[in-house]
């Protein structure tokens, strides 16, 4: 890596990521799931009885692809839709005992991939490397919130002056 471009935060994490998907993926061949399914099936596991449409938020993709998504998982036997008890129209998502499975297999390769990633690096530094990612990462979801509160405010008040 020789230009400044390659050091920023922002290249380096998506490099991270990229590689990890890619590790975790070699791995995970055997449940003939996708990159895409099994981030599915992580967060459903993470947030039993999400639906769809927080579904799209976590997995950052259109509404539409979730569902397509969701009615091959469904007809894979991997989760489930259920109705919500207090509102009829909205699906809540389980996991299947398959799922369930496939998630916990899946699961069990992030602590090699993890020790994979990090060899060669100290306790110490490996520790500092994932608080300074989480303070990143707060830093971030606060400045993105701030900004969206900012953004809903000027456009409140953009509205209530076009009406006077």
């Amino acid at each position: 890596m020789s230009s400044n471009t390659e050091h920023t935060i922002g290249f380096l994490v998506h490099t991270v990521g990229r590689l990890l998907r890619k590790r975790l993926e070699q791995m995970a061949i055997n449940t003939h799931l996708s990159a895409a399914q099994w981030r599915l099936l992580f967060w459903v596991a993470k947030e039993e009885g999400t639906t769809q449409a927080r579904l799209a938020e976590y997995l950052e993709i259109e509404p539409i692809s979730v569902s397509r998504m969701l009615d091959r998982m469904e007809q894979g036997g991997w989760v489930e839709r259920r109705a919500d008890a207090n509102d009829r129209r909205v699906r809540a998502l389980f996991l299947t005992e398959q799922g369930r499975e496939a998630f916990l297999y899946v699961k069990s390769f992030v602590g090699t991939v993890t020790e994979e990633a990090f060899a060669g690096i100290s306790k110490a530094d490996q520790q500092t490397i994932m608080q300074g990612l989480e303070k990143v990462i707060e830093n971030l979801n606060t400045t993105i919130t701030s900004s969206q509160d900012a953004d809903n405010g000027t456009e409140a008040k953009t509205l209530e002056s076009a009406d006077q």
